[in-house]
Formats: structure tokens, sequence, C-alpha cells
């Protein structure tokens, strides 16, 4: 374990892997700040620049990305009022109020500080949590793997977006695209319809950028000559960084329960940032004395909201070192980097490649510190990219899409498939579908169908998923998942015809 741990520590510490860190620190932030490009996003084009590296420094540099990925999401939510990213929803609620009452430096300090503390507490329940997780993980079969993917998709479906059927409805999609190619198992084509384009199957990183770069691209033409944004830059902006960081350690009841509340929805597949700022800013609001004070820029919802998007960094990560389950999106784009590598994903991993796991356990807590020290020494010089004209900023995106799709194969053909995905992901945006299930289907799709196979070829009778303990309990849980979902929309569809019926 030692000998890992500073084999893990002597690779993030190469000078050159802590420059890239940096680069990917400023890259993350700079990102997330421009409204309407994500995290994801910031992932995605990250991606294909380690391809040369190494899997850990790649794999650190990806995570300094997603760390100041969740904490630029802020500038353009406090001082715009329009989120940077969907995880910083919340963060709106008061940094924005804040700042127009003449305080912009202490609503995006606060929002700093809350980020760093929030990353730093998840890190150490990763710390704590994966390695006994993943022991008991080597136990199980593929009947258990099988019931937990089945759970995982139920949790996609309701989690993510405003109806359960268009959820659930996406993730089939995914699945389906999954199936497109040889079969895991066997290598026999399937829904290629002998088409040389579809022989090799559909490209995972691909169907990812396209998805997600490319339909949100598509989205940002569309919207085009729009005025949106309300400048709210001040020309001096006071940042009183360590007394705001006594401000936000004032406040530790709130920041521990919001960095919990990010870990867990962070290791829920599915989730993420986007609903654990949501959740954290509601408990906050909850168990306050004043909650009337929340939305008019109060501290407490800025570090409620900021902590808990940033504590799902941590918390995503469990069930991808401990399971080989992604906790999101972003995880997925994670894990799909250390299978570029070569590096096998599952419960091994932290078996196989220990100095690999702890190597990013260290990354992570590098990546937040360096998060913080960038934010605070540049935060004035960051605030310009909201000004960036978005007819500069969306070709040279979309080159970059379009490089990062190429090479991965060196194939041609992989950019036909690359329109054809953005083109159906952006109808499906429109039409209100949510995209994360896709995706997700896409990844689980294979690990699902293997560990099926795997499981009737030991043991044709599927009454064995419901004899092993594990397994039943993970179908209860996957099926207890799918009817709370439905009654949850049920109610709230009750509580607003109750609304909208009432009299004036």
């Amino acid at each position: 374990m030692l000998d890992a741990f500073l084999q893990g520590a002597h690779q993030v510490f190469a000078f050159d892997t802590l420059i890239y860190m940096l680069i990917g620190s400023v890259a993350g932030i700079v990102a997330a700040a421009i409204p309407g490009f994500t995290v994801t996003m910031a992932i995605i084009l990250t991606l294909p620049l380690t391809f040369a590296m190494e899997p850990l420094q790649g794999i650190s540099v990806m995570l300094s990305v997603y760390v100041g990925g969740y904490t630029g999401g802020l500038i353009s939510a406090a001082l715009l009022g329009i989120p940077g990213t969907p995880s910083s929803v919340a963060t709106t609620f008061d940094a924005f109020p804040m700042a127009r009452k003449g305080e912009p430096g202490r609503a995006l300090s606060l929002g700093v500080w809350a980020s760093f503390f929030g990353t730093l507490i998840s890190t150490v329940v990763l710390i704590v949590a994966a390695p006994p997780l993943a022991v008991v993980a080597v136990r199980l079969g593929p009947w258990e793997y099988f019931s937990l993917i089945v759970f995982a998709l139920t949790i996609v479906a309701s989690l993510v977006g405003n109806s359960l059927i268009r959820g659930l409805i996406a993730g089939v999609i995914g699945l389906g695209i999954a199936t497109i190619g040889p079969d895991p198992m066997m290598g026999r084509p399937r829904l290629t319809f002998d088409m040389d384009l579809l022989a090799p199957g559909l490209p995972f990183l691909v169907v990812l950028i396209g998805i997600f770069a490319i339909s949100q691209l598509l989205g940002e033409v569309e919207i085009h000559g729009k005025k949106v944004n309300h400048a709210l830059i001040p020309k001096s902006i006071d940042f009183k960084t360590w007394e705001v960081m006594r401000e936000v350690l004032m406040r530790p009841v709130n920041l521990l329960r919001s960095s919990m509340v990010g870990v867990v929805i962070g290791a829920l597949p599915g989730a993420g940032g986007s609903i654990a700022n949501l959740l954290a800013y509601d408990q906050a609001k909850r168990s306050s004395k004043t909650p009337e004070a929340f939305g008019q820029g109060t501290a407490d919802g800025v570090v409620a909201s900021e902590a808990g998007n940033s504590a799902t960094a941590g918390g995503g990560l469990i069930p991808l070192i401990s399971l080989g389950i992604p906790g999101s999106a972003v995880d997925a784009i994670l894990m799909a980097s250390l299978m570029v590598h070569g590096v096998s994903v599952g419960p091994r991993l932290i078996l196989d490649h220990a100095d690999l796991v702890y190597g990013m356990f260290i990354a992570l807590t590098v990546a937040s510190f360096m998060m913080l020290v960038v934010c605070v020494a540049s935060m004035r010089l960051f605030l310009r990219v909201t000004d960036i004209p978005k007819q500069f900023i969306v070709p040279t995106v979309m080159i970059c899409c379009v490089i990062g799709a190429f090479a991965l194969n060196n194939r041609v053909s992989d950019l036909y498939l690359l329109g054809a995905i953005g083109l159906v992901g952006y109808i499906l945006k429109c039409l209100d579908y949510p995209l994360a299930p896709l995706v997700l289907g896409v990844i689980l799709g294979p690990i699902a169908e293997t560990n099926l196979r795997r499981a009737l070829m030991s043991d044709g009778d599927w009454t064995v998923f419901l004899t092993r303990p594990i397994s039943a309990l993970l179908l209860a849980a996957a099926v207890l998942s799918v009817v709370f979902s439905i009654r949850s929309i049920w109610k709230s569809r009750k509580n607003e015809n109750g609304k909208n019926s009432a009299p004036a």
C-alpha cells in the first residue's frame, strides 16, 4: 500500500504533470465560466489531448479540468445571473443578489472557498469508502453485476429530467446504440445492415462528443443573436480572501451537510452536480433559522450550492473505482480515458492498479489546491471570459470536437457518425429528452449484456437472479426506485394541478 502510494505520488508530483494539471485547472475554470459550455464538454475536449500521456498523467489532467470546471460555473452565476454550468443553478439564487447588492467579490470568494472545502471533504470520503467497497465488490458474481446495472439504469431514468418516460426512452436508445457492431462475447455483427460504416460499431467517444458537444453547439448557433446576458461586472472588485475563508468555516454544519449531499448524489449513477447543488441548497434552507433570507443574497445559500456541486467530484469516483460504474457522464469520460490507455476498469482496479488509484486520490487533492490558487490569483482576469462573443467560441470548439473525433481512430467515417449522432442529440434535446441516460445506456449496455450472458452460461436458470440475496436486493431496489419515481411525479403533478386550479 505504501509503495503504491509513493509510486502514485511520484507520478503526480512530476514537474510536467503539475504543469499540465495547472493548464487543466485554468481550462476547466474558463470553459465553465462561459454560459452554455458545461464541465462535460470541457472534459471531452481535453480527452484527445491526453492520448499521448501516461494513464495517471492523463487522468490527473482531466481531474484538474473536472475540479476547475465545477468552480468556474459560479463566475457567470454570480455576476450575470446565468449559471455557467447546470451544477451552478442554485448558486445564482443568492450569489447574484449578493453581487447586485455591491458584493461581487464576496460572492465569488464564498463560492471558491466552499468549492475547495467541498472537494477536500469528498476526497476524504472517497479514500475511506472506495477501497473496502472494492474488496466486497470482487466477491460479487455476474448475477449481482447485472442486477446492479439494472438498478443503476432505473436511477438514471428517475433522477435526470422532468419525465420518467423520457428518461427511460433515452436510456433504451442508448442501449440500442450499444448493440450496434460486433457483440462483446462472440464478435458477431449486429444491426450493421451490411454497412461498412457501422461494422466496427459506434466508437464510444464519438458518441460522447456528438451527444454532448455537437448538440450543444448546434443549440448555441440557434440562439445566436438573442440578447440574454446582462453584464454586471464592475470595474473594481474587492476580494477579501482570508476574511471570506473564515466566514465559510464559521458555517461547519452547512458546509459538511452540503458536502455529504454532494458525495451521496455524486455516487449515484446518473445524478451529479446539477442535482447536488439544488438538493444541498434545499437542505440548507430547510435547516436554516432564517429561511426567508434565502434568495436574497445570503452566504449560506452560496456555500451550500458550491460545496454540494464540488463534492460530487469525489463522490462520483467512488462507484467508478470500487465497482467500475460511472457516477455521471463526466465520470464515464474519465472511465473511457482509462480504457483508452488499456486500463481495465472494474472492482479489481484498485487491486491491480493500486498506484494509479492512489495517484488519482492525490491528483484530486492537488487539483483542488490548484483551483483555489488559480481562482484567488486570477479571478479578475477570468471575469473577462464572459465577454468573449459566441461567434468566436462556437467555431473554435467545433474544430476541437472534429479533431478529437478523428484523432481517436484516424477514420473519416467517424466524422460522419459524429455529425449524425450530434444531430440526433440536438433533436432529442429540443424534444426535452435528457441526454445523460442515453450516454450511460451506451456505457452500461455492454457491461450488462456481458454479465447477463456470463450468468446464463454458468446457470441457465433465470430464478438465480432472485435467489442470490444481493442480486435480489438490487433488483428490489430497482423496482422501488421506479415506484418512488412514479409516485414522486404523480404527487408533483397533483400539487401543480392544485395550484393551477386554486382561485386567484
